[in-house]
């Protein structure tokens, strides 16, 4: 298990990230201000929302010693896909030239009700 207080705390029985041989499964991030446990919604602002999210998911990698490029797939879920060029251009000045495979779905509701949850899958070198 992975565990960094540069990230929020589990909000459930779930770790941040857990190692399973050479892969590292990050949990979903939701914007939550990892200093105060605080959701952060700015008022509906999808971008400073994802900001927050992608800065979290940085964390966590970086608690294992990773970066974006270790990432092989993430996972985007939105609560409304006409979010998705918003996040979409945050979430692609995280990776600059690099892009692992991605999916992204909206769904009916997220965790506290926020506008964006992502994932992570990294792989680890050594």
């Amino acid at each position: 298990m992975i565990s960094t207080d540069k990230a929020p705390a589990a909000v459930g029985p779930y770790s941040q990230a857990v190692r399973a041989g050479n892969i590292l499964f990050c949990s979903g991030q939701i914007p939550i201000d990892p200093a105060t446990g605080e959701l952060k919604t700015f008022d509906g602002n999808v971008a400073e929302q994802t900001k927050l999210v992608m800065n979290n998911l940085k964390a966590v990698l970086a608690a294992r010693g990773l970066t974006f490029k270790d990432v092989a797939k993430t996972t985007i879920f939105l609560s409304d896909m006409g979010n998705f060029a918003n996040v979409n251009e945050i979430y692609a000045a995280y990776f600059g030239d690099y892009k692992p495979a991605r999916a992204c779905v909206a769904v009916k509701t997220l965790p506290k009700n926020v506008d964006v949850e992502i994932e992570a899958i990294a792989y680890i070198e050594n």
